[in-house]
């Protein structure tokens, strides 16, 4: 059953999360078990929201591609939450 991760980033600007995605969209949109990706800014940051087939595969991602192109000084919280359903157009 899919998975919905909650990336909370303190100290997180527009433009710091459009340099990241910048880096990692074209692989983040051809990994195997994305679904989706949503992001809005916060009183304390960044929020990033995202769907994946599995928590194995979203770890996997954000580890490869996402930690080694965070700003310095950057540290995401992360949480992982397991979808009863999930609706498709």
């Amino acid at each position: 059953m899919p998975v919905l991760l909650v990336t909370e980033i303190e100290g997180q600007t527009q433009a710091g999360y459009e340099s990241v995605l910048v880096k990692v969209g074209d692989a983040v949109r051809q990994s195997h078990g994305f679904v989706l990706h949503a992001s809005h800014p916060t009183e304390q940051g960044w929020r990033v929201v995202e769907i994946w087939q599995s928590k194995e595969a979203a770890t996997l991602f954000f580890s490869a591609h996402v930690a080694p192109n965070l700003p310095k000084g950057i540290r995401p919280k992360i949480s992982f939450h397991q979808l009863h359903n999930l609706v498709r157009p």
